[in-house]
């Protein structure tokens, strides 16, 4: 029996859903489809994020439109909330939170978050999306990742930027990991940005750290379904989750021929449990969603071209490794 078809049994019409579209190749038209469909709009999960959502700011508003696109939610309180968040954009393309850090200081997550919700709602082309993707790479550091905030310390120019803090710093890159994750799930999310220099050089960054941590697996997932909570700032990405990882990676076309994407599919193939599901540590209850995030990804892979650099600095952007027929 495959994954897929277990997954069906689910009781959320959200994994239902997902598993019969993304695992099982059924199309809209399909009768349980269209039924699952109708319910996730009714549920109560989706009903309370929906409320929620109305009264949020562009903050918090981004990542609950990440949390209802992962459960399948497509309704009007989508494009309400992409307009919200629109309105309260910088001229230069960002967001800032309210509060004492304004002026020319910045935290990168401010955009970063917002950013990411826009796109997972499906307005990732619209042009004040794209303003602020640009933004994001005009604050890219030389090396290719990203500050938690401003490249020079409180904006003024000739002073070098402190260091990162080390619990957030990239293996070999100069920028913060957690802001180097932000920036590289929002251009995952990009039909065409997606492929660039920058999310791949992004990708680099992040698989040159090549630890294994079974007890953080599925962190991302469990705060997408909200059985933990989405806080932080800077540290909003700061936990090294691997099945995240392999999403990014997926979706920016990594081949799988590339050595540390094939270790890190040797590694989780080895952690699946009886029936070709993987076990949560924390929440037994999240196997199925965990299961179906990396099923999907490890699927994605089949196309994949991109082969990274393991050097830190001075590499060239990527390189092309032969399709897999």
């Amino acid at each position: 029996m495959s994954i897929g078809t277990l997954l069906l049994g689910d009781p959320s019409p959200s994994l239902r859903w997902r598993a019969a579209r993304e695992l099982e190749g059924a199309d809209n038209e399909d009768a349980e489809v269209i039924a699952w469909r109708s319910e996730i709009d009714r549920s109560p999960a989706v009903d309370a994020l929906v409320t929620e959502l109305a009264a949020a700011g562009p903050y918090e508003a981004g990542y609950l439109l990440c949390r209802l696109a992962h459960l399948g939610y497509d309704g009007p309180a989508t494009a309400v909330a992409v307009e919200k968040i629109f309105r309260l954009q910088r001229p230069d393309g960002s967001w800032s939170v309210p509060g004492p850090i304004e002026g020319p200081r910045f935290i990168t997550m401010h955009t970063v978050v917002p950013l990411r919700g826009i796109a997972a709602a499906g307005f990732a082309t619209d042009p004040r999306a794209e303003r602020a993707y640009e933004w994001l790479l005009g604050v890219r550091l030389d090396d290719g990742s990203w500050p938690a905030g401003p490249k020079a310390d409180l904006g003024q120019a000739g002073r070098p930027a402190p260091p990162e803090k080390e619990y957030r710093r990239l293996t070999r890159g100069l920028g913060c990991r957690s802001a180097t994750t932000g920036a590289v799930a929002c251009l995952a999310m990009h039909p065409t940005r997606r492929q660039s220099d920058a999310a791949r050089i992004g990708v680099d960054h992040l698989l040159a750290r090549e630890t294994r941590d079974a007890s953080t697996i599925g962190w991302e997932v469990s705060r997408l379904v909200g059985l933990e909570r989405a806080m932080g700032q800077i540290t909003f990405y700061a936990t090294f989750d691997l099945a995240f990882l392999l999403d990014l990676a997926s979706r920016c076309d990594v081949s799988p021929q590339d050595r540390r994407i094939h270790d890190l599919v040797d590694y989780l193939e080895s952690l699946r449990g009886p029936y070709g599901l993987w076990q949560h540590s924390v929440h037994p209850q999240l196997s199925g969603w965990l299961s179906l995030d990396l099923e999907t990804s490890l699927r994605r892979f089949e196309s994949g071209d991109w082969i990274g650099n393991e050097e830190p600095a001075g590499f060239t952007p990527y390189q092309r490794g032969p399709r897999r027929n």
